[in-house]
């Protein structure tokens, strides 16, 4: 009992006795701590974090959603994270970004569509230098004429790249390389190539092109200024286009619906600016005193058109490759009439030489823009209605 009782007796904290070993020893009763169990995984925030940067540089919801479609995110996936669509989701995201102040979203109201004066004014310019040219093509006769078209050819080249780099008709980013010099190809061949197919046909040239209508390689002018002009109108539909869209993206609450509401905006924009072009081409014919080569002058400025609304947009890798192969098969056509002229290679020229004797010269040009055009379009109404098309375009000027 004295062992027992002098046990249970506590010792000084300096000694070694049953304090020191009581409180160096976990209680018999304490259970050992757990660690918590985790709650259910957030999905939305795993895909903000996936998302960051689209999510701390977004401004509105719509840019997130924007972003959500452009990385592959449909309304079926946004099922998945407890939202009936991406738009949403694209709003609880923002909603959960942290803000400068705690003042909630307000959906942004429509715009009008109210064109520049600026930008309105730069795509005049085309015109305006194209139609100088022409004149002083007519005008000027020997040296002073090859003196006129260069100064023109600059002129008309400047008051382009003016009318491309800023406003509506602005791209997002440069294209491929090569893209500004197949489009000048394009607008060559419309000047001087039906002239230059006929000639070679024919075994010549024999002459340098001139702008009289009965000259062995004639210079056709009214296409080159009926798309010079028509550069105002591409202007203000493109700007008109990129108006209604975002407008659209701003009151729908699914992609699908979006995406049929901008089809129709997108094929009448198309044919309002190909409308365009038709009531221009005979005003120009007349002016010039040349045949209006409507075929020819439709499909090139549907072609271009089409590949410019993708670059603004932001799509430039299929109108460029479009665009080279275009340039390509004009280039091969007047290839194969000068080959054929070499020994044994005369067969060569035979499947050009069939479509000059069938349907004249305008053939050419007519298959591999319209067909051009024809892929462009198609394109466009996949690439076009996507939410993540208009996120920023409507913004830039």
């Amino acid at each position: 009992m004295t062992d027992v009782h002098q046990r249970d007796l506590p010792g000084a904290p300096s000694s070694p006795g049953a304090w020191d070993g009581v409180t160096t020893e976990p209680p018999a009763d304490s259970a050992p701590q757990r660690t918590p169990r985790r709650g259910p995984a957030d999905p939305v925030k795993a895909l903000m974090h996936r998302h960051r940067d689209l999510c701390e540089r977004a401004v509105d919801p719509l840019e997130i959603a924007a972003g959500l479609e452009a990385h592959g995110i449909t309304d079926r996936t946004a099922a998945r994270f407890r939202h009936k669509d991406v738009f949403s989701l694209a709003e609880e995201m923002y909603a959960r970004i942290p803000h400068d102040n705690d003042t909630p979203h307000t959906p942004t109201p429509p715009t009008t569509s109210r064109p520049h004066t600026t930008w309105l004014l730069r795509t005049l310019l085309p015109g305006t230098t194209c139609a100088a040219t022409v004149a002083a093509l007519h005008l000027t006769h020997g040296r002073p004429r090859l003196l006129a078209a260069t100064a023109g050819t600059l002129a008309v080249t400047l008051s382009l790249r003016a009318a491309l780099t800023r406003g509506p008709l602005s791209a997002q980013r440069s294209g491929p390389p090569g893209t500004l010099i197949w489009t000048c190809w394009l607008l060559a061949y419309a000047a001087l190539g039906d002239g230059l197919l006929m000639a070679a046909a024919s075994g010549g040239p024999e002459a340098l092109p001139t702008t009289a209508p009965n000259a062995p390689w004639p210079l056709t002018t009214a296409p080159l200024l009926t798309l010079t002009i028509s550069c105002a109108p591409a202007a203000w539909l493109a700007h008109h286009f990129a108006t209604r869209a975002r407008n659209k993206l701003t009151t729908s609450r699914a992609l699908e619906d979006f995406a049929t509401s901008v089809r129709p905006l997108l094929l009448g924009t198309v044919g309002l600016f190909l409308a365009t072009v038709a009531a221009l081409l005979p005003l120009t014919a007349v002016l010039v005193d040349e045949p209006a080569p409507y075929p020819q002058t439709l499909t090139l400025t549907a072609h271009l058109f089409l590949a410019r609304l993708l670059a603004i947009h932001g799509f430039t890798h299929a109108p460029a490759v479009i665009l080279t192969a275009t340039a390509t098969a004009q280039a091969t056509a007047l290839v194969t009439l000068f080959a054929a002229r070499l020994p044994h290679c005369a067969f060569l020229a035979t499947p050009v030489e069939t479509l000059i004797d069938t349907w004249g010269p305008g053939t050419i040009p007519t298959l591999t823009c319209g067909t051009a055009a024809l892929a462009l379009l198609i394109h466009a109404t996949r690439k076009l209605p996507r939410a993540s098309a208009h996120a920023r375009t409507a913004t830039r000027w």
